[in-house]
């Protein structure tokens, strides 16, 4: 549909927020390089600029009847991928600084009780960030996790197939690696 390509942006919007999906497409082909770049320079990582930006246009879509964009559809972009850009900061030092502190624990003081309350404060981090996954997304990661249900039985009682119930454990894996951290992210692997 070469003709999308011509609209301007507020066109591109109006026909996304009637459900146009060929719509949505158009926007994300035309900035999704830029946005990815603009989150590589703050993160100085490919992947995690990738993932947040397919964060933000997965909201984008979501959220796109609740939409009210005041300043050029760049600008809104932009903005939702510096605001994504600096909660995963964000994200990552509370992780970070959660993981060292219980290192430094453990060394420092092997004290039983202690530790088992640093566990708890990172268990509610863990649990906090699972609480945040989308719901579809968060239910197939407990039944998989917590119930431990293989791949079949989880399709089976949910009525979807094996295939999304892996895109959905996957996603939810590479989401919470994100937000956790590599340290944390361990221990929750362990925990699981």
């Amino acid at each position: 549909m070469g003709a999308l390509q011509e609209l301007l942006d507020n066109e591109l919007v109006a026909l996304m927020q009637a459900g146009n999906q060929t719509a949505f497409v158009e926007i994300y082909n035309r900035y999704k390089g830029l946005l990815v770049a603009h989150a590589y320079k703050k993160l100085g990582n490919f992947e995690d600029a990738r993932d947040i930006v397919q964060e933000t246009f997965t909201a984008f879509w979501n959220k796109r009847l609740e939409l009210n964009i005041s300043i050029s559809l760049s600008g809104f972009l932009y903005t939702m991928v510096s605001n994504r850009v600096l909660n995963f900061i964000k994200h990552r030092h509370i992780a970070s600084r959660y993981a060292s502190s219980f290192e430094q624990t453990i060394k420092e003081h092997p004290n039983p009780s202690e530790i088992r309350l640093r566990e708890k404060d990172i268990e509610a981090l863990i649990r906090k960030e699972i609480d945040s996954l989308p719901p579809k997304m968060r239910i197939v990661f407990l039944l998989s996790r917590k119930e431990h249900l293989s791949h079949r039985e989880i399709a089976e009682s949910l009525n979807i197939s094996e295939a999304t119930v892996k895109n959905h454990i996957k996603a939810a894996l590479k989401i919470l690696r994100l937000r956790l951290g590599f340290m944390i992210y361990c221990l929750m692997i362990i925990k699981l």
